[in-house]
């Protein structure tokens, strides 16, 4: 069985995360902020076992830069052989631009 792969967050997703959390309380729902919070982790969690389950990121078609669409977001990451790394977490009808 292969080993799991251990999961980092790059500092823009750190802030893409704590955005989400901020907007939903913002407006007044924080809890829905919350469990969306939890559905991503989740999601992220999973990576760990499944590393290629994304789809290739079709802005780029780079193999090792994937992405979990859990609407309304993309959970943008790449991988390399011994971790997944989160780039971006964002809604889905943005497009992605690498600086």
């Amino acid at each position: 069985m292969p080993r799991k792969r251990k999961i980092t967050f790059a500092g823009s997703a750190v802030s893409d995360l704590e955005g989400i959390r901020s907007w939903y309380a913002d407006q007044q729902v924080p809890a829905v902020g919350e469990s969306l919070l939890k559905e991503i982790m989740a999601e992220v969690e999973r990576l760990a076992d499944f590393p290629e389950s994304g789809r290739v990121v079709p802005e780029f078609g780079i193999a090792d830069l994937r992405e979990i669409i859990h609407p309304p977001f993309r959970i943008v990451y790449r991988l390399d052989r011994s971790r997944v790394r989160i780039v971006r977490i964002w809604r889905g009808e943005r497009l992605l631009e690498m600086p």
